[in-house]
């Protein structure tokens, strides 16, 4: 079992309010050396925000071809949305709506896509330091 996954960020006040619209609460606030830091739960897993220092712009993982590394966290709505569509055209409105975060970046709009036997509805956002942020939901099996 995963425990979490680490977010490096150059606003965690920010990136926390990003997340919170996703549906993500804070668990616990602490201090990673001499930087804030805190624990996230939401959407079936957990994250870790860890506020950089003096930040230097992170690599365009999801344009760049060549980039090598940790791609994208991914989020499974199956049991949270009827349609992946519909679910961002809401997180679109609620992102208009806030000004907290700043606008919600669509990086690839929800499209039909087949992995192994399954048809998955997948979307690709980014978060407040652009990283890669997929969501999918399963639609049935290939007939």
């Amino acid at each position: 079992m995963m425990h979490h996954a680490s977010i490096r960020t150059a606003d965690i006040h920010r990136a926390i309010a990003f997340y919170e619209q996703l549906g993500f609460t804070v668990q616990e606030r602490f201090t990673a050396g001499i930087t804030l830091a805190c624990w996230m739960e939401g959407l079936g897993g957990r994250i870790e925000l860890i506020q950089v220092p003096e930040p230097k712009p992170a690599a365009d993982a999801f344009a760049d071809e060549h980039y090598t590394g940790y791609y994208h966290l991914s989020f499974d709505l199956t049991h949270l949305a009827q349609s992946l569509p519909d679910w961002l055209a809401n997180l679109k409105q609620q992102f208009d709506q806030g000004e907290a975060s700043g606008p919600l970046k669509v990086l690839l709009e929800p499209r039909q896509q087949i992995i192994g036997s399954r048809v998955y509805e997948v979307t690709f956002l980014a978060d407040t330091d652009g990283l890669p942020l997929e969501f999918i939901r399963v639609i049935g099996d290939v007939q």
